[in-house]
């Protein structure tokens, strides 16, 4: 039973991260609550999973930039998101866990062909810091 919490706390930050709604912060929460793991593998198992998703975003942007072409965001939110990743680089992706913003700079920074190791690494300190001040608080 112990290993399906884990595996549904996987499940709730990958699918947190994609352009589904999720509520990763609250399973983290309750695990966390409930001293059961150590706070380092529920911070671990978090951030894979926030991470593999978010990367998954980014996966769409980059595979959608074959078929529309980079000069011509269809909606008014990829438009500001690509302006931002554009002005400042990798570095922004360190927002990727915000609400409403993260996801389009996620797909953002894949349609810009931004790299990919480089995306992976800034998405997952972010989403790494926003997990480990939840479990802080709690």
């Amino acid at each position: 039973m112990d290993d399906l919490s884990l595996w549904g706390l996987f499940v709730s930050a990958f699918v947190s991260a994609t352009l589904f709604p999720g509520g990763s912060e609250v399973v983290l929460a309750a695990l966390g609550h409930g001293h059961h793991y150590s706070p380092v593998t529920l911070l671990g198992v978090a951030t894979l999973g926030n991470t593999l998703g978010g990367m998954s975003t980014w996966l769409l942007g980059w595979l959608l930039a074959k078929r529309y072409p980079l000069d011509q965001p269809r909606q008014s939110k990829q438009q500001r998101a690509i302006a931002q990743l554009k002005k400042w680089g990798s570095p922004l992706l360190l927002l990727s866990w915000l609400p409403i913003v993260g996801d389009p700079l996620c797909f953002a920074a894949g349609w810009l062909r931004m790299n990919g190791w480089l995306a992976a690494l800034f998405i997952g300190a972010g989403k790494a810091a926003r997990y480990a001040v939840i479990l802080f608080v709690v």
